[in-house]
């Protein structure tokens, strides 16, 4: 189950990623991601009054608010640097080295946590690890550009950061530290607009997109908390990594962004970790 939920969160977040770096390169990322993010908090309330959420433990050990807030803060930096960068340069560049993050939770899982892998499992998080990176699609060939890279290594950082907390919180309830998240970034949010008086240009043509970016990046950090509360951390931070394959494979269809014999290669070595982590 815990692997379903972050592979479901892997195709999500990536299809989320994808559509939002496109929009980006129309109009001002941190307009679209405070809009998406808006729309994200929107979903977090209705579920919670629906399912009565809001009951779970806020403060303690475990609590979901503190860890909600920090997450929140952590991913929206994170998710600035990403929409910048894939704004900026080819999403074949930017999304794999976002991906790393992952090496975050992983540590923490495995070091703060003490979950112990088998070598089996071990091989299959490597595998899975790896072929994540390459399958999205390292493209050096042409070299590298400073800045998509920098924006690629702060997404990097900030993510890995946002899913320890968002780990942390949902020991409480991984409802309400997604909806928490989206809270903080509502309130950033509102601040921008306060300051700029404006969306960026965004209008009436670009909800529905809006919309669906919001509500999948929602779904997709729901779908990864609930997954760490099901089985190892370290097991479904690494399957929730790989998100970057969605999005290399849309580039690929819709982008024309063609892809390279490495990016097969990490198709194959990503499966194999996928069936051997689902497998044992």
């Amino acid at each position: 189950m815990a692997s379903l939920l972050a592979l479901l969160s892997s195709g999500l977040w990536g299809s989320a990623d994808y559509h939002a770096g496109k929009l980006s390169k129309r109009f001002p990322a941190i307009a679209v991601l405070a809009v998406t993010q808006a729309i994200g908090f929107v979903t977090g309330v209705v579920l919670v009054l629906i399912t009565g959420a809001w009951r779970a433990d806020a403060f303690g050990s475990g609590g979901y608010l503190l860890a909600g807030a920090l997450a929140g803060l952590a991913g929206y930096i994170g998710l600035i640097s990403l929409y910048g960068g894939l704004s900026t340069g080819r999403m074949g560049v930017v999304s794999p080295i976002s991906s790393l993050g992952a090496l975050i939770p992983l540590s923490y899982a495995v070091v703060i946590k003490g979950d112990h892998l088998s070598l089996i499992l071990s091989i299959g998080v490597a595998s899975a690890i790896v072929g994540g990176f390459l399958a999205s699609g390292p493209e050096v060939s042409q070299g590298l550009p400073l800045k998509p890279v920098l924006l690629a290594l702060s997404a990097a950082i900030f993510f890995g950061l946002a899913l320890v907390c968002m780990a942390i919180g949902s020991q409480s309830s991984a409802l309400m530290t997604m909806t928490t998240m989206r809270a903080t970034t509502l309130i950033i949010g509102i601040g921008i607009f306060a300051r700029y008086r404006h969306i960026g240009g965004l209008g009436k043509p670009e909800i529905p997109i809006l919309f669906f970016i919001g509500v999948a990046d929602f779904a997709a950090n729901l779908l990864l908390g609930v997954a760490t509360t099901k089985g190892l951390v370290s097991l479904a931070m690494v399957l929730g990594s790989l998100y970057p394959i969605a999005t290399a494979l849309l580039a690929y269809k819709f982008l024309h962004e063609r892809l390279h014999k490495v990016q097969y290669i990490g198709i194959v070595f990503a499966v194999i970790g996928v069936a051997i982590i689902s497998a044992f």
